[in-house]
């Protein structure tokens, strides 16, 4: 048995984090010790650890309670409708990796254009990039390309210590 504050401790979560699953009805209120006490056993750990491993594939409080509480036939059709998401958000961050390095290229007297991180933040959010695509677009730059992604990152004149710091939280995929 568990408090709420060992249970979310021993999953990783804040225990603001688990109160609001249970006040949601993600996860069920368990029973209370004679002192009123919160008291987490094997079941609510199993469904907390369900939860949270749905929660790292991206999927929504709202998909993950369709799952959790139908058939499996429920559960197949949330993970393949979310794993069209994904495909669909990787391809939007790769045309916008395109047309970033469209800008990079070279102009008529084989000068690199000048351009500053401000003017690269600027294009990417006139052009419907919200600042946790942008954090995706790193990640996934630092994943498929990190000398290309250190090579950018330089020539947005951006300085060594916020470049090593940006391409530290892309490797560990922005967390």
């Amino acid at each position: 048995m568990w408090t709420v504050t060992k249970l979310a401790r021993r999953c990783g979560l804040s225990r603001g984090t688990l109160l609001y699953y249970e006040s949601i009805g993600l996860l069920q209120a368990p029973a209370r010790s004679a002192a009123n006490y919160r008291r987490y056993g094997e079941r609510e750990l199993r469904r907390l650890q369900q939860i949270i491993a749905y929660r790292h594939a991206g999927l929504t409080l709202e998909d993950i309670r369709t799952i959790l509480d139908c058939r499996q036939t429920a559960a197949a059709a949330v993970l393949q409708r979310r794993l069209l998401a994904l495909d669909g958000e990787i391809e939007t961050l790769r045309a916008h990796q395109r047309a970033i390095l469209k800008l990079l290229k070279t102009d008529s007297i084989g000068r690199k254009k000048m351009i500053t991180k401000e003017k690269w933040v600027s294009i990417m959010r006139a052009s419907g990039l919200t600042e946790a695509d942008m954090h995706r677009w790193h990640a996934e730059f630092e994943k498929a390309a990190p000398q290309e992604h250190q090579e950018f990152l330089e020539f947005l004149h951006i300085p060594a210590e916020e470049i090593r710091s940006i391409r530290d939280w892309s490797a560990r995929g922005g967390r």
